[in-house]
């Protein structure tokens, strides 16, 4: 919940239907599995019979609508196929985000489910910088089809993407952030571990857990519910900058589009049953 990521329209033509070539240089993608590995370069990427020109709609990082040299990730990754089909696609960036993204999402297939795609930043035509930033999304950014379909998390829009891991669900990885195994199905604490998998394990941990660098630890030395009254935890989940600003606040806001109201009332239900639950130092 501490990478930047904001809605902006795009500044016309340029960016909708072709980008400024600035002379961005070719990249290698890691993708591996803890005991092997490969490496694909942008112009073996390119060369895939499957690369296609995928137009996005709503584009995640750079607002409006976008077009993109790109693979599919499902097929990319089929070259490299994984024995764990519950487990994890772990797209992790050069700035310490790291996405949770489910194979299950990842695989997903048909008119009526969403669609990931490895977005391709290529050395003749480069994207402009992000919103804000002084980078683009490149070398690798994964954009989605039909989103919603499949309840793709704002988080899995990876960009600066350097490297694919097949890791297990959060959960078996790092059982310190799950709730108590005795609470009732329906808990609100269990839809907020799901909601804090989904969008805010992609840049913070929680009791050591995770991959991320970019915010602090959301349990360890305190809670957010331990420092923030409620009303206030709510207002800057949901609009930070109206809480408290800096000059290098990083982390967006999340709409009820992205992080429903039963969503959020789940995180604060899961921040307040881990903060019960912080394991000695």
């Amino acid at each position: 919940m501490n990478r930047a990521r904001p809605w902006r329209p795009l500044l016309g033509l340029m960016l909708a239907f072709g980008f400024v070539v600035t002379g961005a240089s070719a990249a290698q993608l890691v993708i591996h599995d803890g005991a092997r590995r490969t490496e694909i370069d942008t112009a073996a990427l390119l060369a895939r019979p499957d690369r296609a020109e995928v137009a996005i709609e709503r584009d995640q990082a750079y607002g409006g609508a976008t077009r993109y040299q790109a693979v599919p990730l499902a097929a990319l990754l089929e070259s490299f196929p994984t024995e764990d089909p519950g487990g994890t696609l772990e797209a992790a960036a050069t700035d310490g985000f790291a996405a949770q993204i489910p194979l299950s999402v990842v695989r997903s297939a048909g008119p009526d489910a969403a669609r990931g795609w490895l977005a391709i930043e290529t050395p003749e035509a480069a994207w402009p910088s992000l919103p804000g930033k002084p980078v683009s999304a490149g070398p690798f950014y994964i954009v989605w089809e039909r989103p919603a379909a499949s309840g793709v998390s704002p988080e899995f829009w990876a960009y600066q993407v350097a490297a694919l891991r097949y890791v297990a669900s959060p959960a078996r990885r790092w059982p310190q952030m799950t709730v108590e195994a005795g609470l009732p199905a329906d808990h609100p604490a269990r839809v907020g571990q799901a909601a804090y998998t989904a969008i805010c394990l992609s840049c913070h941990r929680i009791n050591g857990a995770g991959s991320a660098d970019m915010g602090p630890d959301l349990n360890r030395p305190m809670s957010p519910v331990e420092y923030f009254r409620i009303p206030a935890l709510r207002r800057y989940i949901r609009d930070p900058s109206s809480v408290r600003t800096w000059p290098d606040q990083k982390m967006p806001g999340f709409t009820v589009e992205q992080l429903s109201d039963p969503q959020l009332d789940g995180l604060i239900a899961y921040f307040e049953h881990m903060a019960a639950r912080r394991p000695a130092r």
